[in-house]
């Protein structure tokens, strides 16, 4: 099967989680819970890891962490690997612990003045326990959750790979005890809402995919994709919205480039040329041939009516001598 594409890079920050098996729980009591907090700041000792939120829940856990090394799959590999074979030895059990290969999404982590998608992802960390109704509103204080950072937040006395300023920063308030309370005022507050409100937009952005960021932080991994791309772009090696995104992105360029060496306006509405023109075909062949595009999207996209006449149309035109010299000529003329 296909993997999720990993970005890594200096000073990367991500949104990492996983699953127990099929959804079994996983920390099933507080000597999971703390063989879990220890490997982890082994790794984080080990790799230079800063982790700014957590939360382990009883089936999944959320960290918000940062690599100011590109180091996360190592690091991941050896907290997943050296946890899961503790726990399965001191259950007497075998086999996987957690549900496939943990999710890990990129967030913007640049020190602007209100560093809102950091924020963002914080707040729904700790407010994690309220949404499962263990703590918080009418449940009692969310701080009192035992399995969360919240707690060193409050006490302001956190281990050393856990950095409480980026956070605070996030919401423009001191590191000390008066920035802290305002912190946890704050979080109390939304606790008492119905599911731990995090608002629409918020919750789009950590459900839309594969990053949390502007359209700038977008480009700059799609800019890594490129870098790497013969590498990334083995088939089968991997899969998911970013290369989907990059693709995509790559595509658009190239119906750009061809339709003006074609002598025709990209821009043009192509509902007015009819479903099997010569130059609409050789876009497609062109695009087809340098990225992973669909054909569905293709003819969607060039308006070259259904998926299998486009198929057919291609075939004949891939079997004409000079019209795979045009499309040659046009694939090497942005090199």
């Amino acid at each position: 099967m296909a993997r999720q594409l990993r970005f890594e890079y200096p000073g990367a920050v991500y949104h990492v989680m996983a699953r127990g098996d099929g959804g079994k729980p996983v920390f099933l009591d507080d000597k999971d819970a703390k063989g879990f907090l220890f490997r982890l700041g082994l790794v984080c000792q080990k790799n230079g890891w800063r982790v700014h939120a957590w939360v382990l829940m009883t089936n999944h856990y959320h960290l918000l962490v940062e690599t100011p090394e590109p180091n996360l799959t190592a690091g991941m590999r050896v907290l997943m690997g050296t946890f899961s074979q503790g726990w399965n030895s001191r259950h007497l059990r075998h086999g996987h612990v957690f549900q496939g290969r943990y999710k890990a999404i990129p967030v913007s982590g640049e020190r602007a003045t209100d560093g809102s998608y950091l924020k963002v992802v914080a707040d729904y960390i700790h407010l994690n326990p309220a949404r499962a109704g263990l703590a918080g509103g009418k449940n009692g204080k969310l701080v009192t959750y035992p399995w969360s950072s919240l707690r060193h937040y409050a006490k302001g006395t956190p281990p050393e790979w856990l950095e409480l300023g980026r956070v605070l920063d996030g919401f423009q308030l001191d590191h000390g005890p008066r920035g802290r309370r305002a912190y946890l005022d704050w979080l109390e507050s939304r606790a008492t809402t119905p599911k731990s409100a995090i608002s629409e937009a918020a919750t789009a952005s950590l459900r839309r995919g594969w990053y949390l960021g502007e359209d700038g932080f977008r480009d700059k991994l799609l800019n890594l994709v490129s870098q790497a791309k013969r590498r990334i772009l083995k088939p089968g090696h991997h899969s998911g919205a970013a290369l989907r995104a990059h693709d995509e992105q790559a595509a658009e360029r190239l119906i750009t480039r061809t339709a003006n060496a074609l002598g025709l306006d990209a821009a043009t509405d192509w509902t007015l040329l009819r479903k099997n023109h010569r130059g609409k075909l050789l876009i497609a062949a062109v695009v087809k041939r340098n990225t992973a595009m669909h054909n569905q999207w293709l003819a969607h996209r060039l308006h070259l009516g259904h998926v299998a006449g486009l198929c057919r149309n291609l075939s004949e035109l891939m079997r004409d001598p000079q019209a795979v010299k045009s499309i040659t000529l046009y694939e090497s003329s942005g090199d």
